[in-house]
């Protein structure tokens, strides 16, 4: 008696579900919007004025749990400069066949240049095109900005740079919601990185159909 029980009760779950709505995504064209604390792909952030916001201190290299992170500090000059004050990263890159996505890099960050955005399409065929460079992680310049290297344009030291910072944060405010998310990401931001899907989504985006 309990197996013939038994069995009506598993068909029940069984026709339960089959008049329910079945829910089907339009991947890649209509990516699922990650919750907007995601630990996605990082990206380096910049100042109001263009500078890069890292100072090449490798302190995200050294608290990545997974060796995933290479930095090489460079100095800053008069006549070639990158970031605020005497530092810069020269090398930067992210390797995300080792990234374990934990956001440690980000909390050792003293100027909030390395955050994480949304962006979870990183599936490669090459696991060499897993190591992320910093031209690839560089936030995109945006109005009133200008590309490095050049002087500095918020002060005259560095310390005005981050006096204010959060009135004025530059590309930091809002990194979880980037604009290189999901369905959104345009290859002429960062050419040579290809995401899945970015050339149909660009596509559709160019004849009004949306992303």
């Amino acid at each position: 008696m309990g197996a013939i029980t038994g069995t009506f009760k598993g068909f029940g779950v069984t026709f339960s579900h089959m008049f329910k709505k079945v829910v089907t995504t339009d991947y890649p064209f209509k990516p699922p919007v990650a919750a907007p604390r995601y630990h996605g792909r990082h990206i380096l952030n910049r100042h109001p004025d263009g500078l890069e916001k890292c100072i090449g201190c490798e302190l995200c290299a050294w608290a990545c749990p997974a060796d995933a992170i290479y930095v090489e500090g460079g100095d800053n000059t008069e006549e070639e400069r990158f970031s605020p004050g005497e530092r810069y990263a020269s090398v930067y890159q992210i390797n995300y066949a080792r990234c374990i996505f934990c956001g440690l890099c980000i909390e050792a960050c003293p100027t909030r240049s390395l955050t994480m955005s949304n962006e979870y399409e990183l599936a490669r065929d090459n696991r060499q095109d897993l190591i992320f460079t910093k031209e690839q992680l560089l936030a995109p310049l945006l109005s009133g900005m200008e590309q490095p290297p050049h002087p500095m344009r918020l002060g005259d030291s560095e310390k005005d740079y981050y006096v204010g910072a959060l009135e004025n944060p530059g590309t930091s405010a809002g990194a979880e919601r980037s604009p290189m998310g999901p369905g959104r990401y345009r290859i002429s931001e960062h050419p040579g990185v290809q995401f899945p899907g970015a050339d149909q989504a660009a596509e559709r985006a160019d004849k009004g159909d949306g992303a």
